[in-house]
């Protein structure tokens, strides 16, 4: 059997969540009009009010999608100033209470007790890289 001797290199997406959200926002912004659309023709002749509902529909779509993210970022957890100020002020005054928490962290994502102590221990060896930046 002969093997390529080539490296394999994998190339991953690194762009984030802006770019998702375009991507979600215009498939759905895109979907729901051209429906819309599809379904007046059969029953509306008239194609200036296929049109003005089409764009009336665009328009209510870009504030719906838009005001949806906007709500769903501010509702997701982030580390403010003040919050990781505390977790680096609990990494030193409670550090083996900070540790088990990043365990219990790490056994969630099916790492064994051995495995989360194992790599909770080589993080509290790095203080640049255990502490939040």
């Amino acid at each position: 059997m002969r093997y390529a001797t080539t490296p394999h290199i994998e190339k991953h997406f690194t762009a984030g969540d802006t770019v998702r959200d375009i991507v979600i926002g215009m498939s759905d912004g895109l979907t729901v009009p051209f429906a819309l659309a599809a379904g007046l023709t059969g029953a509306i002749a008239s194609s200036r009010i296929i049109f003005t509902a089409g764009f009336a529909e665009i328009a209510a779509g870009s504030i719906a999608m838009g005001l949806g993210g906007y709500l769903a970022a501010r509702g997701m957890p982030n580390i403010t100033p003040a919050n990781g100020f505390a977790k680096k002020k609990k990494i030193v005054t409670v550090p083996d209470t900070e540790a088990q928490e990043v365990q219990d962290i790490f056994k969630n994502y099916g790492l064994t007790e051995a495995q989360s102590k194992s790599v909770v221990d080589s993080l509290r060896q790095r203080p640049k890289d255990w502490s939040i930046s």
